[in-house]
């Protein structure tokens, strides 16, 4: 026997059947995508989707956020002298993470984040100098 939520549900899905609601949906006849939660244990799948979609994150998963946020905001960056403070606190960032983890941060699947890196560190040193400073380059 059906419940009245579940006879008032059913009644609203056949209505929007009828009206077209569902024609034209957004990826419609296409796979659903995996699902990020099907690793974890069957008794946990809902308390973590309950997290992602309020938006907590783990500390780690935030932590790399920002380190990437800061890389993408050094491309970006016309202050010399401020672009090396950051860059100096990625680095900071990325060494207190790979502390934590015991292992390094693997930020992309290439080596094209090193050479960002690297070559951020060399534009900073050859206008500042190994310390930082514009009295040191000058």
């Amino acid at each position: 026997m059906l419940s009245y939520s579940q006879i008032v549900s059913e009644d609203r899905i056949r209505r929007a059947l009828e009206e077209g609601k569902f024609d034209n949906l957004e990826g419609a006849g296409k796979p659903l995508p995996p699902d990020e939660a099907m690793n974890l244990p069957a008794e946990l799948r809902m308390a973590y989707r309950m997290l992602k979609n309020s938006g907590y994150m783990p500390a780690e998963v935030a932590e790399e956020k920002e380190i990437i946020q800061t890389i993408d905001l050094l491309e970006w960056m016309e202050d010399e002298s401020e672009r090396y403070r950051q860059m100096q606190k990625l680095n900071v960032m990325i060494m207190k993470m790979n502390e934590r983890r015991g292992r390094p941060v693997n930020l992309e699947a290439s080596d094209d984040y090193y050479r960002r890196i690297v070559e951020k560190v060399r534009l900073a040193e050859k206008r500042f100098g190994s310390s930082g400073t514009e009295e040191d380059a000058g």
